[in-house]
């Protein structure tokens, strides 16, 4: 496959057709900003209850002046395709944001531990007083926050592969968090890392890009940036730094000088300390040390990212929905303390299930699986001595891990795949979790 070339905006999409192509968070941010912007607009979609048009009448290209291109709509989908053949131009939001945007933007991509990073970056400026938005891949679109954005504003975005796959420019503070296999049904592992690296693509000497020196494929987007650099990691970075935040001996260090205790962190597991020296680096200029500080000894989380839901006779429900690759299941895994009732499946992405096995040894009780994935995971698991069962329906497995389950055991609900075999998101997928679990609480009350 060859990736599609981005296409500049025009300065005004004033009294032009402009269809819309995916109605998600995205798309309707677009289409309102669009309205203001008086364009006329073709709403298009799967969903005939939202839309004008359905995404395979290619007819739609006769009539419009262009396309705005959601996420959530893979650039080989036939219309997209074809409107690339054609010559009608396509452009992606973050494209139009990023070009529009009169605030410094701090970007944040990476495999894993975005969102955790951009809500740090986000309540640290808060917390300092800094005026700024935040939006993106984080559940709220840029786009029709352009109007009360000045220039004295600070925007956190974070940014997925899908949305830089239409973009040239780049933030003035681009951070990778790290660099894993992901989403490879539906990108060629060399055009996943490419997408990564196009946040840093366009910086300039004045920008800043903040890299993991423990990761060696994000570590080596300095290749494809002039920007100055800041690293973070655990251990000492084998290079020269202007700034960095490590970990070493228990401590969060800011080059040599120590700022607290990781233990002083609420966040479990070695993923989420990541996560914190990824949002100090990011602020290192822009917050006091001791206002980042009392944001990470406060920080409990962020919804469906190994968020506790209730504990039921000795039991320990846990939703880390947001795990959709076994690297992410992996994550959660050594940061629950077991024995663990483990909720594995959703759809496959293509990535191996190798990195669990001796996790799951060490202390999995039991692996109950669910959704499209199932039946092969199952056997798979099986094949290497792994108690593990196709409990079929998400709700089914949730009650099978609740029946296995003895008191002091958790219930992991780290699915290893994406929701959508069944649900619109992780987070849909993970508000179901919930509502089951809450079932479950008020049953055991009864019987109580």
């Amino acid at each position: 496959m060859t990736l599609p070339t981005p296409t500049e905006a025009p300065p005004t999409f004033s009294g032009q057709n402009i269809a819309v192509v995916g109605l998600g968070i995205e798309g309707r941010d677009a289409v309102t900003f669009l309205e203001r912007e008086g364009s006329e607009i073709v709403r298009v979609d799967r969903n005939p209850e939202q839309a004008d048009r359905d995404q395979d009448d290619l007819t739609i290209l006769d009539e419009v002046d262009g396309i705005i291109a959601s996420q959530g709509v893979h650039y080989q989908q036939p219309l997209l395709a074809e409107a690339d053949r054609r010559g009608v131009p396509v452009y992606g939001p973050t494209q139009i944001f990023l070009e529009r945007c009169p605030a410094p933007v701090i970007g944040i991509t990476g495999s894993a531990g975005k969102t955790t990073t951009t809500t740090l970056v986000h309540l640290m400026l808060q917390a300092a007083g800094v005026r700024c938005q935040v939006g993106g891949n984080i559940g709220r679109g840029l786009l029709a926050q352009l109007p009360d954005i000045t220039a004295t504003d600070t925007v956190v975005a974070e940014l997925s592969h899908t949305q830089l796959l239409r973009t040239t420019r780049s933030p003035r503070t681009a951070a990778i968090t790290n660099i894993t296999p992901n989403h490879l049904d539906q990108f060629s592992w060399e055009e996943y890392q490419e997408l990564k690296y196009r946040i840093v693509e366009y910086q300039s000497a004045s920008d800043t890009v903040v890299l993991p020196f423990n990761d060696e494929l994000a570590a080596a987007a300095t290749a494809r940036t002039e920007a100055a650099q800041r690293w973070f990691g655990i251990g000492a970075p084998g290079m020269p730094w202007y700034c960095a935040m490590r970990s070493t001996d228990g401590k969060i260090l800011h080059n040599d000088r120590p700022l607290m205790s990781v233990e002083e962190i609420k966040l479990p597991g070695e993923h989420n300390l990541l996560n914190a020296l990824t949002a100090l680096a990011i602020v290192a200029d822009l917050v006091p040390d001791d206002v980042a500080i009392d944001v990470l000894r406060n920080f409990s989380g962020v919804p469906h990212r190994l968020e506790l839901i209730a504990e039921i006779d000795g039991v320990r429900f846990i939703n880390d929905s947001i795990a959709t690759t076994p690297e992410r299941t992996l994550a959660g895994l050594r940061a629950t303390p077991g024995p663990i009732i483990l909720l594995l499946g959703g759809r496959d992405k293509n990535l191996p299930l190798n990195p669990l096995i001796d996790e799951i040894r060490s202390h999995v009780r039991r692996v109950v699986l669910f959704g499209e994935s199932a039946p092969s995971w199952t056997a798979w698991l099986r094949q290497r001595d792994v108690a593990a069962e196709d409990a079929g329906s998400f709700e089914s497995a949730v009650r099978r891990a609740a029946d296995c389950a003895r008191s002091n055991d958790t219930v992991l609900m780290s699915p290893g795949g994406t929701s959508f075999d069944a649900y619109p998101n992780f987070e849909a997928r993970g508000r179901h979790f919930r509502e089951l679990v809450e079932e479950l609480a008020r049953a055991s009350e009864v019987v109580q």
